[in-house]
């Protein structure tokens, strides 16, 4: 199984879930919200557990000051997460600040030979997709819970973006009509946990078993062959990134 997206210091329990998906044979990317988190998040890694260097755009306002921590800490790893834009009205006030961060990060990762960059895009899809088009050489696009329109998938798409979907993003009818359209080949599970929610309770890691049932039935495909496209295309992203 792959959890492609999750807080995982953000659990009450970080240690047990770390200790728990490690027992599953699950392989995840622990996504960060500041990068004063990192190094913390870090010490929770696995064989199969890795850890992303993150600035989420609802913090970028208060947090602005952590850009030049980001740029320190940059070069310790290969993955860059969760960054991006939230166009939210309650993020209006802070819509200048997240700008200058996103294009500051992307400029960063660029400069360091691109990196693998998991994507928050809320009710911003074209100002996210707009940066990455201005800076290609960013690395590999991965828009987390995708919630933008069939016209703005299909740039995304031409523009070489990957896609993590998860449990709650599959729930509903919109989002499995949108995971219908993404590439098979360019699409991996999340669970977005604690945030992403299963049966009123917080998503876990191992919850995206949930969203892999979906895909199979989406694809056309028995269990065991949705499994095997997406650990394929997670091999495949790994390798183009020359992460392990």
């Amino acid at each position: 199984m792959i959890d492609f997206h999750c807080h995982l210091d953000l659990y009450p329990d970080p240690w047990r879930v770390a200790e728990r998906s490690e027992q599953l044979g699950l392989r995840l990317l622990s996504v960060t919200t500041v990068p004063s988190a990192w190094s913390g998040t870090a010490a929770l890694e696995r064989d199969r557990i890795h850890t992303a260097l993150g600035f989420h755009p609802q913090l970028a306002l208060e947090r602005v000051k952590e850009i030049s921590l980001f740029a320190e800490l940059l070069p310790r790893t290969r993955f860059v997460g969760e960054v991006g834009l939230d166009g939210a009205p309650e993020f209006r006030a802070s819509w200048h600040a997240q700008v200058e961060i996103f294009e500051r990060i992307l400029r960063l990762c660029a400069d360091r030979g691109g990196r693998i960059l998991t994507l928050h895009s809320r009710r911003a899809t074209e100002p996210v997709l707009d940066r990455i088009e201005a800076v290609p050489d960013a690395g590999t696009p991965v828009l987390h819970w995708f919630s933008g329109s069939a016209g703005e998938l299909r740039r995304a798409i031409d523009l070489g973006c990957w896609f993590s979907v998860g449990p709650s993003m599959l729930a509903g009818k919109r989002g499995r009509a949108l995971a219908a359209r993404m590439p098979r080949d360019r699409v991996l599970t999340e669970s977005d946990g604690p945030f992403g929610r299963v049966e009123s309770r917080s998503a876990f890691p191992w919850d995206v078993d949930r969203a892999v049932r979906v895909l199979a039935e989406t694809w056309g495909m028995d269990l065991r062959e949705a499994e095997q496209q997406l650990e394929n295309n997670l091999d495949r992203l790994m390798e183009t990134a020359g992460a392990s």
